[in-house]
């Protein structure tokens, strides 16, 4: 009898989840939350500085890890070792224009140890979509 797929598992990247919201702001705006120090503070823990150039190394009180792609204006990819982990995931923010001056903003996680990880971090990235759109001026 063959396993039953479970939610969130890949055959070569563990587990993974990927969490977008639309928010009413321009793909500048929306960049420029998400890279700012108070936006890399709400999703990457809070950190003195964090330098978004390829090769460069980060510590937050959450976690460390390694910065790998940046392109501005549409995507970041970085290695994520959240404090307590035997190992980095990979996470990969997407900054996606859309119609009318919308932009989706876009997490996706891989390389989660368990089903169990997997959930803690779709909740994290959920509350982690709120707390930004409540930095959004109006």
């Amino acid at each position: 009898m063959e396993n039953p797929k479970i939610i969130g598992q890949t055959k070569t990247v563990g587990f993974q989840v990927g969490v977008r919201r639309m928010f009413p702001i321009s793909q500048e705006e929306a960049w420029n939350l998400v890279t700012s120090q108070d936006g890399l503070n709400v999703w990457l823990g809070e950190s003195m500085f964090i330098i978004l150039e390829p090769g460069q190394n980060y510590i937050t009180k959450l976690g460390s890890g390694e910065i790998r792609v940046v392109k501005p204006l549409q995507q970041l990819r970085l290695t994520w070792q959240k404090v307590g982990w035997e190992k980095a995931s990979t996470v990969q923010v997407r900054i996606i224009p859309g119609a009318s001056n919308k932009t989706t903003i876009s997490f996706h996680q891989e390389k989660l140890s368990d089903q169990n990880v997997r959930e803690e971090m779709k909740k994290y990235w959920e509350k982690v979509l709120t707390e930004l759109k409540e930095r959004i001026t109006k």
